[in-house]
């Protein structure tokens, strides 16, 4: 089989590696090559086999291109992928049409860019060169190597960092590789696998998350128990919730319940130090009364103002209404301060997820939160799962373009939604005749026209602003929380007034707009529900990436 006629059978396609190690229960030939024969009937359009054996037996009952490996513990006992030219030569003799190796910095020492061209020269079939990084790849294609492929990104010395799937990675090699590139590597969804062709990938490989039962069961079965255990075991964690005017923090138990709640004023202009110390004396005094009452936190939640990167606990971007606070780390800082895990989102993410865990949005998978009161924030749940984004500055929904040339807005653009919808445009609507828009809600209810119109004018703005967001999204509900909708039935009624004539079909959406359920204090049950999630899925991680290297790839 020559490279072209390889990269046109598997253009754009699947490529299932079949393979176990020695110990597991499906280490046996004649059991992987029905593994093959099983991904072939679902699909696959080749296959990728460790081992002559391996290699024979799936090519006894399919005629799809099968890339061959060997792995061999290297002297040092790490493995090496085809390390010899023999055992390259032993794995086409079985039926391989292609070899694979290791052509990261451990495997260049053992001679594997000679040997790349040697496998060409003698053995006359495409050589595809396992890489790390970058440079690896432009080496290898440099000696001749045919394909490249992703498969040692995060198992090398160098790149021991990466734990997730990373399309940029892709779109780099890509970019970088004057052959095709193969993805490969902690794929362990068909989202990933299309984010690796959009990234521009000629096929994509994916072992374990088909092909290794163990792992699928451990997976579920590590989910099932966090989640009954977060439902039924009673624990605590620390919520803070901190917002351009106030700083709410409380004792929240694992079943929703708020054991102790506060607040503080923000200093929201002081900066990021002094608002990292607050934070410090926010934990301290909830600690302090965690221990009064004779409970243990077991983790910390903090949500923000601002974009959050949730695996670092750093803030991504943040407005002028906390000067500073970009590039804050404030899961790092709070975390060495206090001795427990932490985890911090975006404040209006946060309140999603306590209204996923523990209120409205119980019943549902898809759903947008939003949360008015000094500026507008959104969360959505997409197919049961908090939409981040890559950047994880998804969910602007409050600086989405609303006027042409409109107010300016905290985050120095003009026009954005943010500054129609907010405490002070409720005020503005009201003519500025009340101090608060806790008044004007007040005013409303009491059937103070000037009022009632100003909530009128709020709301159909709300709408207009969402209905773009509900069009694409297609949610089951929309929840609203926040200072503005505290006691504010007239608001949900213009939305779903105003809703209605903007969406079509209207009737088809059968769109709930429902009141948050955890009230005032959402933003705290909603950070106490992601330290929840961080103490409980943290005491799993560790059987995730232990897995050695031979059983990844």
């Amino acid at each position: 089989m020559t490279s072209g006629e390889a990269a046109q059978a598997i253009r754009g396609k699947l490529i299932v590696s079949c393979q176990a190690t020695e110990g597991e229960i499906f280490h046996d030939p004649q059991l992987i090559a029905r593994f093959a024969a099983a991904a072939v009937a679902g699909g696959a359009a080749a296959i990728r086999a460790n081992g002559p054996a391996d290699v024979r037996a799936i090519r006894g009952i399919t005629s799809v291109p099968i890339i061959g490996i060997h792995k061999v513990r290297h002297h040092d006992g790490i493995v090496l992928i085809t390390p010899t030219f023999e055992s390259a030569k032993a794995l086409v003799e079985a039926g391989a049409n292609m070899v694979a190796l290791d052509c990261t910095s451990r495997g260049r020492e053992s001679g594997a860019l000679d040997r790349i061209s040697e496998i060409r020269r003698r053995l006359n079939v495409p050589v595809l060169a396992d890489v790390a990084e970058i440079a690896e790849a432009t080496a290898a294609v440099q000696a001749g190597a045919d394909f490249v492929l992703s498969t040692l990104r995060g198992y090398t010395d160098e790149t021991n960092h990466v734990r997730d799937f990373d399309p940029n990675f892709i779109r780099d090699l890509v970019r970088a590789s004057s052959v095709p590139v193969i993805a490969e590597g902690r794929i362990a969804s068909p989202e990933q696998a299309r984010q690796a062709v959009a990234a521009g990938a000629l096929a994509i490989v994916v072992g374990t998350a088909i092909t290794r039962p163990s792992d699928i069961t451990r997976g579920f079965a590590a989910a099932i128990e966090s989640e009954y255990l977060r439902r039924n075991k009673v624990s605590e964690a620390i919520g803070i919730d901190l917002g351009g005017t106030q700083t709410k923090y409380g004792i929240v138990r694992s079943d929703g319940a708020v054991l102790f709640k506060s607040a503080v004023e923000t200093a929201a202009k002081s900066g990021a130090q002094s608002l990292l110390d607050s934070l410090k004396r926010v934990t301290q005094i909830a600690t302090r009364r965690a221990q009064d009452g004779g409970y243990e936190p077991v983790a910390i939640g903090v949500a923000t103002a601002g974009w959050v990167d949730a695996r670092s606990g750093c803030v991504v971007y943040a407005t002028d209404n906390l000067p500073g606070w970009t590039g804050t780390r404030i899961g790092e800082e709070l975390s060495a301060f206090s001795g427990l895990p932490v985890a911090v989102e975006n404040d209006a993410n946060a309140l999603a997820v306590g209204e996923k865990h523990f209120g409205a949005a119980r019943p549902f998978t898809d759903f947008v939160a939003l949360t008015l009161g000094t500026g507008l924030g959104g969360g959505c749940y997409v197919g049961g799962t908090l939409n981040r984004g890559p950047h994880y500055i998804a969910n602007q929904i409050g600086h989405v373009p609303f006027e042409s040339n409109g107010l300016p807005c905290s985050c120095g653009m003009r026009g954005c939604l943010e500054t129609y919808v907010n405490a002070a445009a409720l005020i503005r609507y009201a003519s500025g005749s009340f101090r608060s828009a806790a008044q004007v809600i007040a005013a409303a209810n009491a059937g103070e026209k000037q009022a009632v119109e100003a909530i009128r004018i709020l709301g159909r703005h709300l709408a207009r602003g969402s209905a773009t967001l509900i069009a694409l999204l297609d949610p089951q509900a929309l929840i609203l929380g926040g200072g503005l909708t505290e006691n504010n039935s007239l608001l949900f009624s213009v939305l779903h007034e105003e809703l209605s004539q903007l969406l079509r079909p209207w009737e088809a959406r059968r769109l709930k707009i429902l009141p948050s359920e955890l009230g005032y204090y959402g933003g705290v049950v909603g950070a106490a529900a992601l330290a929840f999630e961080n103490a409980f899925e943290s005491t799993h991680s560790g059987q995730r990436y232990d897995e050695s290297v031979v059983q990844v790839l």
